[in-house]
């Protein structure tokens, strides 16, 4: 087999990535000081010292032994390729462009500074078979040395990990990497190959390092890729059509998902509490379909949303003749929901009457309708909801304590998403297929600076306006990548200080994007213009209109960020007449 994979292979010419995508690589990485965190893409990082990591890892050594210790940093670097790759498939590239970042990833991340040396392809589908690689500068080379000297063991066990992980993922087949000479050994720098699985041998220990297979035991999965649970995309929870209903991967939404999932297979009722547009109906129909009252009614009902003098009858139900144009008896939602779950929302608005009724249904289980006197037995589960502080309502005597007892037998508390970063870019992305797909629209993504804006705004109005934002974004986008000019036109600012890696290594402040809209100054533009005309870089007179067009262009399509429909709004002209003028002049 590796011998006929060598006989039709070819030695190809190392790619080198481009400028343009290195640079949109470099740009995934920023600053937020003000926030407290750091950010690549949508995964919050971390800047630890050398020494630091280095103290880690001896401890790791001393305390495990160097077999244990090589088995749990390796499969840490494996677990972060299949991170990075992931980010870097969302990018829709070839994977002959993508392959070739990994290294230059490595080297932003402060690793190391890989250098391609060969690469080996299959010569009629151009699929990957092996390749060599010098990595110079390796981080744990430098601690391994510091802590331990040198030996006889090959060291950067993470990155060999990573490798492995980042382009098993890209090739979509485990390709394994091994370090054939370290600097951990007394070499001058160290020297990796790595190469599709056929063409190894004895790969037992480096597989179990990797978790693909147990110590000392052949390995079952030698074709698969494991993929790693921790940093997947999660879909928390779908509806009955496979719909994605929570989507996210952060903290904060674990830890309220963890509770909802604990109380699911109860009756108990469930009171969800935070702002608005956090996604509490969604969370309400999630425990529903988790509950064994899935096959029952879910009904909804938003309490602020009906007058009062018919919330009591759109709840509990009406007998005919109980008030003028009640002609038939008709059950409220109440009934509705018999055997399955009441959502209330906005339970806070919920008036006086409307609360002891909905106290005694809580106590006893039963009900009357609306001008009736019988006795109607329920068994329904309350899911109820609220943005206003419930406690400070029944201090002002707005809200009944006995009933809040009632409704909070099991808080949670959903976090707004400025706490649930981690979310945004999953949520960007599920938006995005929503909307193009429903307009039609060929979207494939977002430009970092569209990215870092949203993950810089502060979003008061939480999901909600998120959604809101990508549909209109998706609307006025004339395809391609979607970019700060189509989100921000509304007026919407960013807050948080934000730093950017620039060409030369050095973080710089990147100032929040303002909305393109109500603030395009064409006085400003004509003083600049007429003291370039004034320093000789402007031609002459009778070329005025096509300088001063020139120049008002330029500078709505640099504040558009290079959008030309965008540029075209802000001037009050059609994007093919500025398309077109750009091209005439």
């Amino acid at each position: 087999m590796q011998d006929s994979l060598r006989a039709h292979s070819v030695v190809a010419e190392p790619r080198l990535p481009s400028e343009a995508l290195k640079s949109r690589l470099q740009n995934l990485l920023t600053f937020s000081p003000d926030d407290g965190r750091i950010w690549m893409d949508d995964r919050r990082m971390l800047l630890l010292g050398a020494a630091t990591f280095g103290n880690i890892r001896a401890e790791l050594i001393n305390s495990l032994g160097p077999g244990k210790a090589r088995r749990v940093l390796t499969r840490i670097g494996y677990e972060a390729g299949i991170s990075d790759a992931r980010v870097l498939q969302r990018w829709s590239l070839k994977r002959d462009e993508s392959v070739p970042l990994g290294p230059h990833l490595h080297a932003l991340q402060g690793v190391t500074r890989p250098e391609m040396v060969a690469v080996r392809r299959d010569q009629k589908s151009g699929r990957f078979l092996e390749g060599e690689w010098i990595w110079r500068h390796s981080i744990e080379d430098d601690v391994q040395i510091d802590h331990f000297g040198i030996g006889s063991e090959a060291a950067c066990w993470m990155e060999i990990g990573h490798a492995t992980g980042f382009v098993s993922t890209l090739a979509g087949e485990l390709t394994l990497f091994k370090e054939v000479s370290c600097r951990s050994t007394g070499s001058q720098h160290c020297r990796v190959i790595g190469r599709v699985m056929e063409l190894w041998d004895d790969v037992e220990e480096d597989l179990a390092c990797l978790g693909l297979a147990p110590p000392g035991k052949p390995a079952l999965r030698k074709d698969a890729v494991r993929p790693s649970e921790a940093d997947a995309p999660v879909v928390a929870r779908r509806d009955k059509d496979g719909k994605p209903l929570i989507v996210g991967n952060s903290p904060a939404l674990k830890s309220a998902l963890h509770q909802l999932r604990s109380v699911a297979g109860t009756s108990a009722s469930v009171l969800l509490s935070g702002e608005s547009g956090v996604g509490k109906e969604l969370f309400a129909t999630s425990l529903h379909l988790t509950s064994a009252r899935a096959s029952k009614p879910f009904v909804a009902v938003n309490c602020a949303a009906i007058p009062d003098t018919l919330l009591e009858a759109e709840l509990f139900g009406v007998e005919r003749g109980a008030f003028t144009g009640a002609h038939k008896s008709r059950e409220g939602r109440f009934e509705r929901a018999d055997g399955g779950t009441l959502f209330l929302d906005e339970v806070g608005t919920l008036n006086q009457v409307a609360q002891a009724k909905l106290l005694r249904v809580l106590q006893e289980g039963e009900l009357e309708r609306v001008g009736g006197s019988r006795t109607i037995k329920v068994d329904v589960r309350i899911v109820a909801a609220t943005n206003l502080p419930l406690r400070q309502a029944i201090e002002r005597g707005e809200f009944r304590e006995d009933l809040f007892y009632r409704l909070n037998v099991f808080p949670i508390h959903l976090p707004p998403l400025r706490q649930r970063r981690e979310d945004i870019s999953q949520l960007m992305t599920h938006f995005l297929r929503e909307f193009a797909g429903r307009y039609g629209k060929d979207v494939t993504g977002f430009t970092n600076r569209a990215q870092r804006t949203l993950l810089n705004y502060r979003f008061p109005g939480n999901i909600r306006e998120l959604r809101n934002l990508i549909e209109r974004a998706v609307i006025l986008s004339e395809g391609g990548l979607i970019d700060t000019a189509h989100l921000i036109v509304e007026g919407e600012e960013l807050e948080r200080p934000l730093f950017v890696v620039d060409g030369h290594g050095k973080l710089e402040d990147e100032k929040p994007p303002r909305s393109p809209v109500g603030s395009f100054d064409i006085d400003e533009i004509a003083d600049e213009f007429v003291r370039r005309r004034q320093r000789g870089e402007m031609q002459a007179l009778k070329n005025f209109e096509e300088d001063l067009f020139n120049a008002v262009a330029s500078k709505a399509i640099e504040q558009s960020g290079g959008n030309i429909s965008a540029a075209a709004r802000l001037l009050g002209i059609r994007r093919h007449q500025l398309d077109y003028r750009t091209r005439e002049h």
